[in-house]
């Protein structure tokens, strides 16, 4: 390299620097100190608003109450359980497993961080394989879906008095689903090492599952928003398409398996099943991002040279994510420091990048290295500045100083577009509230009375960083599973090392 171009590299190296500095110093400037184990707590008490079925004994939300101890009855098998996804009454098996599966990579890579939470953390994981073990109880089968979407978004009544119908829907040889299934796969394998050491005859049980989904997964190829399109789409369509989910499913297997199998499997799709294609994407409609990420550490720890490729999709991918070195149009922050992309519900985007940046960061750590971004570079610090400096804007260090965690800091939303907690609770309004009587309660510009303590909510939207708190604009009003799943991991860490410059996971 000629002198001159040296000092060209030198000087963008110094520019995208002094951008991160600049916006990551003024973030600094009005932040205030963040309780990350209260809202660890409430980010996770939040999911036991978000069940179904029978609840127990040590149910913290108490104005919730039983509800779905019938679904699947119509069909012949038990699907109680699981989680409502957002604020709705409908059980979408896709979201809810790639909510497992985040929840557990978050217990896996920063497990002791979660202290005194752990077991509450486990719990949250267990609702969500509990259940995705009942729709897997059939081999060659998967139930992805209970409630009829449409009939019950014209609805707004609580879970405990639905009466829209709880239609099953599954995937099977004649209707395949290889998205869904093998998302389900990478659920249970991941839920699978959560449990190695709690619980290891049921992590057995898991795993075992997890094999034989991803088998039927990947033997009856095809996606689920084709088979199931009246009934999934457009809530949760597959619009990346399932090859993704099958490379990911692979990913866990063998993180969870350490079969020779997985990784030749790996090594053989890498290119058929596109592994380097929409690497700047991660949600629970494509999975290549994590791939990446999660496939890195192999490289990173040097017990796999093969998978460098995936090492360098995630560096370019991380590069995209760091002010002043991203020029990344789908990606932006706003002029309060807000990441955000095009669409709705904005926090999910967030949490779950921002979860890939510190998982990233730290086998980075680990083994010494650094992000490199063509003439500049990023070190795992300069990381987790980025995802710390989200996951506080989460909490209230934003343009409007308020929180978009529910029950945590002085001010938060109050009127979140979900049901339950719109509509007065069993206990305080007994007698049934039928699927139009409910609109009054949707329409108040009354405050929900039932505090859905730890839900996020879908928040900003654009680079303006407004926030209606209003209960109809449910792109921004309304939490979602996925959107905590990935900030358990994170606030996990951060309670433990709220410094940065720190290192730290399991």
């Amino acid at each position: 390299m000629s002198a001159a171009a040296s000092q060209s590299s030198v000087k963008a190296m110094a520019a995208a620097a002094a951008a991160v500095a600049m916006l990551l110093s003024a973030a600094a400037a009005v932040a205030a100190q963040h309780d990350y184990g209260d809202a660890l707590h409430k980010c996770i008490l939040f999911f036991e608003g978000q069940r179904s079925g029978r609840l127990p004994p040590d149910q913290r939300l108490r104005w919730r109450r039983d509800s779905g101890l019938h679904d699947g009855a119509a069909a012949g098998v038990d699907l109680t359980g699981g989680y409502y996804d957002a604020g709705d009454n409908v059980k979408f098996g896709f979201p809810m497993a790639f909510t497992a599966t985040l929840m557990s990579w978050g217990l896996i890579d920063f497990g002791r961080s979660f202290g005194p939470h752990r077991e509450e953390a486990r719990k949250a994981v267990r609702w969500a394989t509990d259940y995705l073990m009942k729709a897997t109880a059939k081999r060659n089968t998967v139930y992805v879906q209970v409630g009829d979407a449409f009939r019950d978004h014209a609805c707004w009544e609580r879970p405990e008095d639905m009466d829209t119908p709880r239609t099953v829907y599954k995937v099977d040889p004649s209707h395949p689903g290889s998205d869904v299934a093998a998302e389900t796969a990478a659920a249970l394998a991941a839920g699978s090492i959560v449990f190695r050491d709690a619980d290891p005859a049921y992590s057995k049980r898991l795993l075992d599952r997890a094999v034989a989904v991803f088998e039927f997964a990947d033997k009856y190829r095809g996606p689920y928003s084709s088979s199931l399109h009246a009934a999934v789409c457009p809530c949760y369509c597959d619009y990346s398409g399932y090859q993704d989910e099958l490379l990911w499913g692979a990913a866990w297997l063998h993180k969870a398996t350490r079969r020779r199998e997985y990784r030749e499997y790996i090594k053989r799709n890498e290119v058929v099943l596109g592994a380097s294609d929409a690497i700047n994407e991660f949600g629970w409609d494509n999975k290549h991002a994590g791939i990446n990420v999660l496939i890195s550490k192999e490289v990173l720890m040097g017990k796999d040279e093969y998978f460098q490729s995936f090492r360098v999709n995630a560096d370019n991918f991380m590069c995209t994510l760091l002010p002043g070195i991203s020029n990344h149009p789908q990606i932006q922050y706003s002029p309060g420091g807000l990441l955000f992309k095009v669409g709705s519900s904005n926090m999910q985007h967030v949490t779950q990048l921002s979860f890939l940046l510190l998982a990233y960061s730290n086998y980075l750590s680990h083994a010494g290295g650094r992000v490199s971004c063509g003439s500049s570079s990023a070190s795992p610090v300069q990381l987790r500045r980025v995802a710390k400096r989200q996951v506080d804007y989460i909490l209230g260090d934003n343009p409007l100083r308020m929180s978009y965690m529910v029950g945590y800091g002085a001010r938060f939303p109050r009127r979140i577009h979900h049901r339950a907690s719109s509509l007065p609770s069993v206990a305080a309004h007994p007698a049934r509230i039928g699927c139009k009587a409910g609109a009054a309660y949707y329409t108040s510009p009354a405050p929900n009375p039932n505090l859905l303590v730890g839900a996020v909510v879908g928040g900003p939207t654009d680079d303006s960083d407004a926030f209606p708190d209003a209960r109809a604009v449910f792109q921004q009003s309304e939490p979602t599973t996925y959107i905590n799943a990935p900030l358990m991991g994170l606030l996990a860490y951060f309670s433990a090392h709220p410094n940065p410059a720190e290192s730290g996971g399991d």
